[in-house]
């Protein structure tokens, strides 16, 4: 299997942007938090998790997707969303709590809706899973080819909604992708420590029509092979795949996360195997793309965040009196 270029060129061009929109995020956040970390200080109040490092599973899967699939991702969300095309504007707008973003500010970078695209997203573990698969039913029903895909992190693999999903999704053979993002981590609790199975692409076995693959080394070219034999099974009627990634979390499970949990040599040790500088090495020696366009791409994708960030910065707070609109009362 070889990646045409221009999916190539796509993949890089976008892992740029995310990571670019993270480490702005991370500063953002962190304005007005310090010296004492206060959560509700700054322009960004509340929670943040931030996926520096992980964008291979974002960009893999992805390069497969059209506006018409949905995709639903947890409280780790920005790589999936930038990914799948959500309104980055809209979405910048939307974590500073701004009217003009995609909810209106209300709910912010755990709750990011784009119907547009097909994307959301919560903070409840495991629960886009049984969303995912309502739409991958809904595409079944209409005949569609659309896919599914639900991405949770590998502990949301030991929740009920994972294997109660799977049961229905394989029983029916659902166009549905699961991707195990498998940083490790479950918050603060190792894989080893937590999960009774080495990796949970071999929970497939337990589903009649449920394929697995995994991903080691957090490689982008593994990442889109198997993905796009996954979206080629959903397409076809063939149902379900888990696949599972092995990825790398810079950063703590949250910002302002102490990582005690975690040997300090750890990060730096994973930071050299770095995804992005490795796509961009594979770019320019097996794709023969001239530096210089690398160059416009990363370009492209810093001014595509600097004037979402903007944007967000200079748009206008909600007004009091809307703070009952668009809920249930």
């Amino acid at each position: 299997m070889t990646i045409p270029v221009e999916k190539a060129k796509w993949m890089y061009e976008t892992m740029a942007k995310i990571r670019y929109f993270e480490d702005e995020m991370e500063k953002a956040y962190g304005e007005g938090k310090s010296p004492v970390f206060n959560i509700g200080a700054g322009p960004v109040p509340g929670e943040m998790h931030l996926a520096t490092g992980q964008e291979p599973a974002a960009v893999g899967i992805c390069a497969h997707l059209t506006a018409e699939d949905t995709v639903t991702s947890p409280h780790r969300p920005h790589h999936h969303a930038i990914a799948k095309n959500v309104d980055l504007n809209k979405m910048t707008a939307e974590i500073f709590g701004k009217a003009t973003g995609l909810s209106k500010g209300k709910g912010g970078h755990m709750h990011l809706f784009d119907p547009a695209v097909k994307f959301s997203c919560g903070g409840i573990v495991g629960a886009g899973i049984p969303h995912a698969v309502g739409a991958a039913l809904a595409a079944q029903m209409k005949n569609k080819d659309w896919v599914a895909v639900a991405f949770i992190g590998e502990g949301a693999a030991n929740q009920g909604s994972f294997h109660e999903s799977l049961n229905m999704a394989g029983l029916w053979k659902l166009p549905l992708i699961i991707v195990v993002e498998n940083n490790e981590y479950g918050i603060s609790v190792s894989k080893k420590a937590s999960t009774a199975i080495e990796s949970n692409d071999k929970r497939a076995a337990a589903y009649s029509n449920v394929a697995g693959a995994y991903v080691k080394d957090n490689d982008p070219e593994e990442m889109y092979r198997v993905s796009e034999e996954a979206v080629r099974r959903a397409r076809s009627g063939e149902g379900p795949t888990i696949i599972e990634i092995e990825t790398y979390r810079y950063l703590g499970h949250f910002q302002g996360d102490p990582e005690l949990y975690r040997e300090q040599s750890e990060v730096p040790s994973l930071r050299e195997k770095d995804p992005i500088l490795k796509w961009k090495n594979e770019l320019i020696e097996k794709f023969s793309v001239p530096v210089q366009e690398i160059q416009e791409m990363e370009n492209r994708a810093r001014q595509a965040v600097d004037d979402a960030y903007r944007f967000a910065r200079e748009s206008e707070e909600p007004v009091l009196s809307s703070a009952l609109e668009d809920v249930f009362i």
